[in-house]
């Protein structure tokens, strides 16, 4: 035990049945992880916050008006990848570390999440499912449903998710990778089978698109009305990266108007969505609760690695994944 006052970690909205592994790796600086209560009002998260030496996030926002008043925090950790959610230079501003967990078992997962989405819209899986359960059967032409060999398999971004997603799809038959990734060449892309494209490019020529791009500035909405019109009445949109990637709006009036075949959506703009989302009436869509991330494998790991920076942080270190560096 270290010779020294415990000290206080804040969950800011709970999410997972436990904590145990992170009050295990921290037991030597905490007695407890303290959690905020999903329907906190601002000033009780402010209450529990502005004392605390580190702070874990999942969704939450965790703006400069919020920041401010952690007058004692040393870091803040993000449970995942995507940190569009905290203000990195307000934190910067003010000292406190940001950090995420950009490797963990969700690259398999995701991966896996999103082909299985690809294959129950271009299935039909969970229409026919419906139907089947209504006593209807041998829909069959009635209902086309295409073979993916030969045609234009899409991919925006390429990170470590999307080249796991493009090996997993290998197997299906397409003749043709469009890769969105301005950052690497058409001879890095080959190395994978694939060709670098402009998002035109991708949207023209692919039957089936898969968004795995970080959430910026510049890839907001990157698929909006205008993307949608370039498409083929065949294509599959598959979303599990950051809602915000897609116009939503643009999304719900391409699938009711038959602009593309469907689409499988893990990830909202405004989350959680409302019940009332029009996405939610529309047949040629599947939707699932931001959890192509999750495993009982994932899940563990995850949030080890998260209390391991805060346990870095605590010792005096640099966390090992630090996003706002000074």
């Amino acid at each position: 035990m270290h010779d020294q006052k415990m000290l206080k970690v804040v969950v800011i909205e709970p999410g997972y049945a436990g904590y145990a592994i992170e009050h295990d790796i921290l037991k030597d600086y905490v007695s407890e992880i303290l959690i905020v209560r999903k329907d906190a009002s601002y000033d009780e998260k402010v209450g529990m916050l502005e004392d605390a030496e580190a702070v874990l996030v999942r969704e939450a926002v965790v703006d400069k008006k919020l920041i401010e008043q952690m007058e004692h925090c040393r870091v803040i950790v993000r449970y995942g990848v995507g940190v569009d959610n905290i203000d990195l230079e307000a934190a910067k501003a003010r000292r406190i570390f940001v950090a995420n967990v950009p490797q963990y078992g969700a690259v398999h997962e995701v991966s896996c999440h999103a082909v299985a989405m690809v294959l129950a819209v271009a299935r039909l899986i969970v229409k026919r499912d419906r139907a089947v359960r209504n006593g209807e059967w041998g829909i069959g032409e009635a209902e086309p449903i295409y073979s993916f060999r030969g045609k234009g398999l899409g991919i925006i971004g390429f990170g470590s998710i999307a080249r796991s997603f493009l090996e997993k799809m290998r197997p299906f038959g397409f003749k043709d990778i469009w890769i969105y990734h301005p950052r690497l060449s058409n001879e890095e892309l080959s190395k994978f089978g694939g060709t670098k494209a402009t998002i035109e490019e991708v949207c023209r020529n692919s039957d089936v698109i898969s968004l795995h791009a970080p959430l910026t500035d510049h890839t907001r909405h990157i698929l909006s009305a205008d993307e949608f019109a370039m498409m083929s009445p065949r294509t599959i949109v598959i979303n599990t990266g950051r809602g915000a990637l897609i116009d939503e709006q643009a999304l719900v009036q391409a699938l009711k108007e038959g602009t593309i075949k469907g689409a499988g959506i893990d990830v909202f703009e405004n989350e959680p969505p409302a019940t009332d989302n029009p996405l939610f009436k529309l047949e040629n869509v599947v939707v699932s609760d931001h959890t192509a991330w999750y495993s009982d494998r994932s899940l563990g790991e995850l949030q080890a690695k998260a209390a391991n920076e805060v346990y870095r942080v605590f010792s005096g270190e640099k966390p090992a994944s630090w996003l706002n560096p000074w």
